[in-house]
């Protein structure tokens, strides 16, 4: 026989789901924000030497 009432683990596994990607999302940005300093740091460095 199906279980009657609401399905078991559907809004849990949807939390998750969404707490995981911000989490995914948050490192992605850090990422690529740190790549974008470095990138600022070199160039300023390099324009100095010259």
């Amino acid at each position: 026989m199906a279980k009657e009432g609401s399905e078991k683990n559907t809004k849990n596994k949807a939390k998750h789901a969404r707490l995981m990607a911000q989490k995914k999302n948050k490192k992605k940005e850090e990422a690529s924000l740190r790549k974008a300093r470095l990138k600022a740091i070199i160039q300023k460095s390099n324009e100095a030497q010259r």
